[in-house]
């Protein structure tokens, strides 16, 4: 079996949600234009790298969902966004803080680690690359508020980092967050990852692996006031019998039964 970082993390969230998605197929429906308007951004960020016009292939890229219905947040529109993304571009190329060699190489990067019982760990990382002259493994964010800097340290928690950092052996890592406001704002949040963390979740993962073998799904409800989990969870309608209310977040994948979904990779 191939695992990733978006499995492992899905059935450490829920395991319930995970069967759901991996096993009976459903997928939630491209919708979040905040989550579409993200991927563009990364194809317009790696066509800066590889010297072509970054604004253009935004432009073209998110162009395609400007007549789609998608559920935007607050105040956004499709023209915002476009504004947004075209100002962190620019933003971005006058701090010239990132080089990358390469590029066609060391962007969206796939790696591949064994683990036991003849399964596979897969991610596929943004960017290795030299930030401020020290190379560091790169995570893009897109983001409408500022991520959390305080305390010292807090970055190098984040679980994805310590997995790339596992997969890679690379310590120095970043997430650069472009921060989609009226003023552009892009944040390098740098750390580093020990081998001690890098050694706790080659072992989280081998574990997760195991479960998922022995068909381990039970469900982990998120009820939980003032945090509601399995409010903003798409899979609430599988859990709740709601007909009405699945189809409004998911759509099932044809052959998931065959169970195809082992081909699938959201990393």
């Amino acid at each position: 079996m191939t695992f990733s970082y978006t499995q492992v993390s899905q059935y450490l969230r829920c395991p319930r949600s995970y069967r759901f998605r991996y096993l009976d197929g459903w997928r939630e429906k491209e919708s979040r234009a905040a989550l579409c308007f993200g991927r563009c951004f990364e194809k317009a960020l790696a066509a800066l790298f590889e010297r072509e016009d970054a604004g253009a292939v935004l432009f073209n890229e998110w162009g395609a969902y400007r007549d789609v219905p998608l559920a935007y947040s607050h105040s956004d529109d499709w023209e915002r966004l476009l504004r947004q993304g075209i100002g962190l571009l620019e933003q971005f190329a006058r701090d010239n803080r990132i080089r990358i060699r390469q590029p066609k190489r060391n962007l969206q990067k796939k790696l591949v680690r064994s683990l036991s019982n003849g399964n596979e760990f897969v991610a596929y990382v943004d960017a290795i690359g030299h930030l401020d002259g020290t190379r560091r493994l790169l995570e893009w964010k897109t983001t409408s508020a500022r991520y959390p800097e305080q305390p010292e340290g807090l970055t190098s928690l984040d679980l994805q980092l310590v997995c790339y950092s596992w997969i890679t052996g690379i310590s120095d890592v970043a997430i650069v967050a472009f921060v989609r406001k009226r003023v552009p704002e892009i944040q390098y949040l740098l750390a580093s990852i020990t081998e001690e963390q890098r050694q706790e979740f080659g072992e989280l993962a081998e574990a997760t692996a195991r479960q998922i073998e022995t068909a381990q799904f039970p469900a982990h409800p998120g009820i939980r006031f003032p945090q509601n989990g399995c409010v903003s969870c798409a899979h609430l309608g599988l859990c709740l019998g709601n007909e009405a209310l699945a189809g409004t977040k998911l759509i099932r994948q044809p052959g998931a039964s065959d169970l195809d979904w082992l081909d699938v990779l959201d990393d």
